[in-house]
């Protein structure tokens, strides 16, 4: 003991262990507070505190994590928070990373949400693969809404604000109490059997856990996930979660921001058209400098102004060429003529007259030529061949 009291410690070296002994002792606990300066940050973390009577700590929810809290935060709520101690080095402060919240003292119907809900998401059903992409240009759109509501009113402004080519199937349906659950399941089933329907809004205005209890049926969330047309739904207020939020595939916070996600602004799409122009004459004109620089070089080259020269250029190369051709068939023909010359001497030297014409005489005998004493026959007649004739001798 007396050595660690003796020992001194650097700021970072304390910090670190207190840090490893904090997380490492405290990394799964629950802890039952009141919520005080709850703050829902733009980047979509949650920060407050949790206080009792004696004591107050911080606690952060992160974007994501806190998706999967049913009810909406308030200052003064009691809530029961799970998750681990960290500390923040920094700041030399420790906090509760929150992984879930519950009311405290949940009654049957959050008991009921959180049974569902982990259900379905045991199963699969939450996961991103199964989301169904939102066209860019819907043409037609079908709402799940119930026709007297401020929601499918605000809807109808929005689009007609946003995009007035679009095409609106609203599908009257009851959206609280008994029976709406089987109501809006057979008003989705309905909309998937048309054929041109792009895109359904399942939406409502806010209310109680208990009043927009119909979104958290089981029935109605294997409704949205067996869809074939991609849902988004617009339930509640921005706080609001519903399983069928779980279930759909794009959540928006209110009805309103529902029509602003399935719709594209046509202020947006006018701009980028006269943007897109703009870039396209500007392109062209650059092009036609381009090739306006590209002629006017040809025009002003030497082979435009002088075009006969490079006729005259050719022609001599040609003639050139045809010299040097008929040059390579004089030599050939020059080089047979000297060898045919020397053949011809050759037989020349090898002519029987002129050898007749000295004196030499050929014998013949039976037809042919006698050239060996051996062959020569007294017995027949002999043909002898002057130069000037011939003799025969019987």
């Amino acid at each position: 003991m007396s050595e660690i009291q003796d020992q001194i410690f650097s700021v970072s070296d304390i910090t670190k262990s207190i840090k490893f002994i904090l997380e490492s002792t405290f990394e799964k606990i629950s802890i039952e507070g009141e919520i005080s300066n709850f703050k829902a940050h733009g980047s979509g973390h949650w920060y407050f505190n949790l206080k009792d009577e004696g004591a107050v700590i911080n606690c952060t929810m992160w974007r994501g994590v806190n998706n999967y809290v049913f009810f909406s935060p308030e200052d003064g709520m009691k809530v029961i928070v799970s998750g681990r101690v960290t500390v923040y080095p920094p700041r030399g402060s420790y906090q509760i990373d929150v992984r879930s919240m519950k009311p405290a003292g949940v009654g049957e119907l959050q008991a009921a949400f959180e049974r569902l809900k982990k259900k379905l998401f045991d199963e699969g059903l939450f996961d991103e693969e199964y989301k169904k992409p939102i066209p860019t240009f819907p043409k037609k759109i079908g709402l799940v809404t119930a026709l007297d509501g401020a929601a499918v009113k605000d809807m109808i402004s929005v689009a007609e604000r946003r995009f007035p080519l679009l095409e609106l199937v609203i599908v009257p349906t009851k959206v609280q109490g008994a029976g709406a659950a089987e109501n809006i399941v057979e008003n989705i089933r309905k909309l998937n059997f048309l054929k041109d329907i792009d895109v359904i809004i399942l939406a409502r205005g806010g209310g109680s856990i208990e009043d927009l209890w119909a979104f958290n049926e089981e029935i109605v969330a294997r409704a949205i996930f067996n869809s074939k047309i991609p849902i988004i739904t617009g339930i509640g207020h921005e706080v609001d979660f519903t399983i069928a939020d779980f279930i759909s595939d794009l959540r928006a916070p209110t009805p309103s921001v529902a029509m602003e996600l399935a719709t594209p602004d046509i202020e947006e799409l006018k701009n980028f058209i006269k943007e897109s122009y703009s870039l396209s004459c500007e392109l062209i004109d650059r092009n036609i400098n381009d090739y306006r620089d590209d002629i006017t070089q040809f025009v002003n080259s030497y082979s435009y102004r002088f075009p006969f020269e490079k006729i005259r250029k050719f022609s001599q190369s040609l003639d050139f060429n045809v010299l040097k051709m008929n040059n390579v068939i004089e030599r050939k023909i020059n080089l047979i003529s000297n060898k045919i010359a020397l053949i011809a001497k050759s037989l020349e030297a090898h002519d029987i007259e002129k050898s007749l014409k000295k004196g030499f005489a050929l014998i013949k005998q039976n037809a042919k030529f006698v050239t060996r004493k051996k062959n020569y026959s007294s017995q027949n007649a002999v043909t002898i061949k002057f130069y000037d004739g011939e003799l025969e001798i019987k």
